[in-house]
Formats: C-alpha cells, sequence, structure tokens
C-alpha cells in the first residue's frame, strides 16, 4: 500500500485558505491590546478641596471678631500700662476666674454668686417682657386693622414712647410699693412699643387684594386673622420682639441699680461700692454676652419664619 507523501510548502498551500477566513478574523480580533481601564479620579481630591473651601469659610467667620477682640484688650492693655483706677486686662481675667469657678454660691439674701444674679435678671426680664408681648402684639394687630383705633393711640404712643425708662421707675413704685413689681413694671412699658409698632406696620403692608379675597369669600374676622394677616406680619412681628428684648436686657441694669435686692444691676452696683472694679468690668461682658445670645436667638427664630426669603 503506497504511502501519501505531503511537502511543507503543500501543507501551508492548504491552511492558507483557511487562515483567511472568519477563524483568522476571530483570531485577529483576540491579538488586539486590550484598552487600558479607565481610571476614576481619585476622591481625595474633591473632599480636600470642599475641607479647604470649609476652612476657608471658617477662618473669614472667625479672623475678624478674633482681630477685633484683640485689638480691643491691646488698648486696654495700652491704657493701663501708667496705672490708674482701671485694672488690666491679667488682673481682670485672674478675678473671672475666681469669680466663675463657683458662680451659683449662696451665703445670703444678698450674697450669691453672679449666676444667680443673672437668672434673677432674666426672670424679671421674662415676666415683663412676656407680659409686654401679650399685651402689644394684640394690640398692633388692631391698630393695623382698624384705622380709626389707629388714629385714636397714635398720639399717645407718639407721647409715650420717648420717655426714658428710668422715668418710669418711681410710677411702679408708687403703684406698687415694692422694688420687684416696680422694676418688673419698668420692662413692660419699655418693651412694649417696639412690639405695637411693627406689628401694627406688618398687618398695614398686606396686600390689599388678600383682604378683598376674603371679603368677596366672606371669611370670619378670625379666618383673616389665621389664614392672611398672621403669616404675612410675622416677620415684622419677630423684627419688633427681638427689638424689645435688647430694650429690656437693657432698662433691667439701670433699674436694678436703682431698686437694690439681687439681679445683675444691683450686683454692679454693690461691687463698685466694694471697689472691686474688676468685677464691673466682667460683668460688663456677661452682660453684652447675655443681650447677644438673647439677640442672636431671635435672629435665628425671625430667619426660620421669614417666608419671604424662600
Amino acid at each position: 500500500m503506497a504511502t501519501a507523501t505531503v511537502t511543507v510548502e503543500e501543507a501551508a498551500a492548504v491552511a492558507a485558505p483557511l487562515e483567511s477566513g472568519p477563524a483568522r478574523s476571530v483570531a485577529a480580533r483576540n491579538d488586539k491590546p486590550a484598552p487600558a481601564p479607565v481610571q476614576a479620579a481619585p476622591a481625595a481630591e474633591p473632599r480636600a478641596s470642599r475641607a479647604g473651601e470649609w476652612l476657608g469659610a471658617i477662618v473669614r467667620a472667625v479672623l475678624p471678631p478674633v482681630i477685633g477682640l484683640a485689638l480691643l484688650v491691646g488698648l486696654w492693655h495700652l491704657g493701663t500700662m501708667n496705672g490708674g483706677g482701671l485694672p488690666s486686662p491679667a488682673k481682670t481675667w485672674n478675678a473671672a476666674v475666681v469669680l466663675f469657678s463657683d458662680p451659683f454660691y449662696q451665703a445670703g439674701p444678698n450674697d450669691q454668686g453672679i449666676g444667680w444674679n443673672v437668672l434673677s435678671s432674666l426672670q424679671r426680664v421674662g415676666i415683663g417682657f412676656g407680659i409686654a408681648a401679650l399685651v402689644g402684639i394684640p394690640a398692633g394687630f388692631m391698630l393695623g386693622r382698624f384705622a380709626v383705633l389707629s388714629q385714636m393711640m397714635n398720639p399717645i404712643i407718639s407721647l409715650l414712647r420717648p420717655v426714658s425708662p428710668l422715668a418710669w421707675l418711681p410710677i411702679g413704685l408708687l403703684v406698687f410699693q415694692r422694688a420687684d413689681p416696680a422694676a418688673t413694671w419698668t420692662i413692660f412699658i419699655c418693651s412694649i412699643w417696639p412690639m405695637i409698632l411693627n406689628t401694627a406696620q406688618g398687618v398695614t403692608r398686606v396686600p390689599q387684594d388678600y383682604l378683598n379675597v376674603a371679603r368677596v369669600l366672606n371669611l370670619s374676622e378670625w379666618k383673616v386673622f389665621t389664614k392672611i394677616l398672621f403669616p404675612a406680619v410675622l416677620p415684622y412681628m419677630l423684627t419688633g420682639i427681638r427689638l424689645s428684648i435688647g430694650t429690656a436686657w437693657l432698662v433691667i441694669v439701670a433699674a436694678e441699680m436703682l431698686t437694690g435686692g439681687v439681679g445683675i444691676g444691683f450686683w454692679v452696683w454693690d461691687e463698685w461700692n466694694n471697689l472691686k472694679v474688676e468685677h464691673i468690668i466682667i460683668a460688663i461682658f456677661v452682660i453684652g454676652t447675655v443681650g447677644l445670645i438673647l439677640e442672636q436667638a431671635l435672629m435665628l427664630i425671625a430667619r426660620r419664619f421669614n417666608y419671604e426669603s424662600r
């Protein structure tokens, strides 16, 4: 039996057509280099940029007040370098450390820590301010709603509003015969005017079209108040409240200096009689800090309910 002999050239000739077909195209596709994987951008860079923005915003918000306070302390230090009655910042700081180490001690009726005195003043402010709000805000709505009533009361308000707070204190002593309600009366009469005037101004700023629609729909006065007037007047009312709380906290210090008893105003006067001027300076910073906290808290509430800015 004869065997077939296949040369190398003949094998190459037979394999050439097969390689040129679909198998060759598939192999050629498989031989292509794989595309490079797409690398995601590192997440650290956006986080770092956001952290840098936050840090810059914090620096811009904190640095100017810190520089201002440092400048104040520096001028204070320069003013006390040559002696005099004003204590230095270091002496005042040491007195503050001792004072705030036990701010709520109580050794007697009129001998107590600065913390109790601040709380006593805040209590008087809260009572007088609360009564002023209960009276002043409804009065403002009525004055803004009814023009005849506004014309009747405007001369009285214009006459009484510029009166000094301390001028009302003897009236309170005469009526109540006691110092504590007299101080509360002074806070009430001095903090009521901003609430009346701002609330009345807000009522007059309500668009007349809203009230015309309410009249067409035959809404009751209560519906007009709750659905139309109150939401529109709320920002004005909160502005009046913010101004009133500043006035109340300002008045209580002077009233307590004259009436005595307990409170931050009486404490300041008592420390003056004891010739502790550094305690008076500490009380000034405490009064300013408490007033700032009260005002900022009311500003946050006002921004929360300011629908016009949304």
